[in-house]
């Protein structure tokens, strides 16, 4: 096995900043590695950006199956679905992409690899019933079903130095979303604290797990930023009570209730990338199994779709939406599989029982789930079977139908297992 890593900055100039931002708080980057096993190459790619356009997706695996010999079916680019860069900011990290999967391959050395797990408390289900109102609302449910699985793979030299990190985790990267400043958000605060931790130049890879109803168990301070907006534009006329609010958008930075719980915000930032980094660290330095110098690289894709609707009326929670039938949905699903490793990748957000069926079920017992990967669906949340009932604003939301995208995705997962081969190396 060899295993090369890179990380590029894409952080925008200052004087370029786009929309509503204001400043940066943290760079955000493309963070690559490549592998070869003598006869195939893979790629893992995650970069910090809300989505990865089909378009992108399309343009970066034809350029790296030409030029790098890197097929398409084995490359996994995933966004870390941070919600501080601009949704629809694409053009402007799309060279660095390719340069980042360009150095990786340049730098490719003898590796060894390791997997394993540890857990990480940072994330909750975040549906609720609203005590006030009785109705499906965004908060802590501490009972609700959450994955504290942190999935690791670590690459090193042959003598034991560190090249890359490679960790999965679900949880929302919202921490920073009402500041209006450029963040990598709680993946990139672990990614450098990971970094700084390894040194050698290593790089951390964040993988976007299955977080479609997962946030950040301390989100406190947005609530009460949300109040005082809700407030805010009322004053104007406006009422967004049930409404998604517009970024940072009303909020007035002069009040010092606000400056304070923005402030806040950073610091909770802050700490919960140090938390996740930690625990990566933890796995590297007690948690990993015996490490290989040889493994088997495939890769496989399918496409499953499911009956489609569009919302007729609006609201964000609470109330059952009104429907009209629809195209169906097509969801992208790919397959890598590393030695016993298989990371399955799906390109739209998923709620954490469907990745956890799939898990249950998979043959391979180093599964990994990694969403808004390869693409962006137009399917919205995907609620597993169950949640369809609660009237969760991802539920009401999803252009899917209920009873079809649990099993079909779950199921697609387990048949490009069977296409990559079932026994373990």
């Amino acid at each position: 096995m060899k295993a090369g890593a890179s990380k590029v900055d894409i952080t925008p100039s200052g004087d370029k900043l786009p929309g509503i931002f204001t400043g940066i708080l943290d760079p955000i980057h493309v963070r690559a590695i490549v592998l070869e096993n003598g006869a195939q190459r893979a790629a893992l790619v995650t970069v910090d950006a809300g989505a990865i356009p089909n378009e992108i997706w399309q343009r970066l695996t034809t350029k790296a199956e030409a030029e790098l010999g890197i097929p398409a079916n084995q490359v996994i680019l995933t966004a870390t679905h941070t919600h501080s860069v601009p949704f629809g900011w694409s053009v402007g990290y799309e060279e660095q992409l390719y340069q980042a999967v360009e150095e990786a391959a340049a730098a490719l050395q003898p590796a060894k690899m390791a997997s394993g797990t540890g857990v990480s408390y940072i994330n909750v289900n975040r549906n609720i019933i609203d005590p006030a109102t009785g109705r499906w609302w965004e908060g802590p449910n501490y009972q609700g079903p959450s994955d504290k699985t942190v999935a690791v793979l670590s690459f090193q030299s042959l003598d034991g130095a560190p090249i890359a990190v490679y960790y999965n985790y679900a949880v929302h990267p919202v921490i920073t979303g009402n500041l209006d400043l450029i963040s990598g958000d709680i993946p990139g605060a672990a990614s450098g604290y990971i970094e700084e931790s390894l040194g050698e130049d290593a790089v951390a890879v964040f993988s976007y797990g299955a977080a479609g109803d997962q946030n950040p168990i301390f989100f406190q301070q947005t609530y009460d930023l949300r109040e005082i907006r809700i407030a805010d534009f009322a004053a104007r006329g406006e009422d967004i009570s049930n409404a998604m609010p517009p970024g940072g958008q009303g909020m007035d930075r002069s009040n010092p209730k606000v400056a304070m719980l923005m402030e806040q915000q950073k610091q909770m930032n802050a700490t919960l990338g140090q938390m996740l980094g930690e625990e990566v660290l933890h796995v590297l330095r007690s948690g990993l199994a015996r490490p290989v110098t040889q493994a088997s690289i495939s890769g496989a894709q399918m496409t499953v779709s499911c009956p489609g609707r569009n919302r007729l009326d609006k609201g964000r929670a609470g109330y059952a939406g009104v429907y009209e039938d629809a195209d169906s949905v097509p969801m992208k699903l790919s397959l890598l599989r590393i030695g016993d490793t298989v990371i399955g990748g799906i390109d739209a957000e998923i709620f954490t029982m469907i990745a956890q069926r799939f898990k249950a079920e998979s043959p391979i017992k180093n599964s990994i789930v990694a969403t808004l990967t390869n693409g962006m669906s137009r399917s919205g949340y995907i609620p597993n079977d169950a949640a369809f009932a609660q009237n969760t604003f991802e539920v009401v939301s999803s252009r899917v139908k209920p009873g079809c995208a649990e099993t079909a995705i779950v199921n697609g997962f387990l048949d490009l297992i069977e296409d990559t081969g079932t026994s373990a190396d």
